[in-house]
């Protein structure tokens, strides 16, 4: 039987509109113990920031977080897949592309997210990164 995204991906990701600050996507990764938000325009998805984009193009640089809008700082029209999509597609398009997570969207509107923990879980759950990715967060 073919799995299919729709079967594995987190439902409503925390999500940051393309105006916000860059200190306000930190504070929700914070609050949410992620490593990072999908970045939107109303429901569409138009890009992603992760805790390294906020080190490297924010802190690193000694911009102010507080001002810094996160349209700035985030990639901009991340790779998207569909909720039918398959699971093997979507983790040999992560590995060809170096990707760690993909927003899945369905008609241009974000319906969730896929991490590459969630796809190593479902593969292998005894792998390194299954037991990294299903681990309790140590903060």
């Amino acid at each position: 039987m073919t799995q299919r995204i729709n079967d594995v991906m987190h439902r409503d990701p925390v999500t940051v509109p393309v105006d916000a600050r860059a200190a306000h996507a930190a504070q929700l990764m914070n609050e949410y113990d992620i490593g990072d938000v999908i970045v939107v325009d109303g429901d569409q998805c138009c890009g992603i920031v992760t805790d390294r984009d906020l080190v490297i193009r924010v802190m690193a640089p000694g911009a102010d977080p507080q001002r810094t809008r996160i349209g700035e700082i985030c990639s901009p029209e991340p790779l998207t897949i569909t909720p039918q999509d398959d699971v093997t597609a979507a983790t040999e398009l992560m590995r060809k592309q170096a990707l760690r997570r993909l927003p899945v969207t369905e008609n241009g509107r974000l319906v969730g997210i896929v991490s590459l923990g969630d796809l190593a879980l479902l593969r292998d759950p005894s792998s390194v990164l299954a037991d990294i990715s299903a681990a309790p967060a140590n903060g």
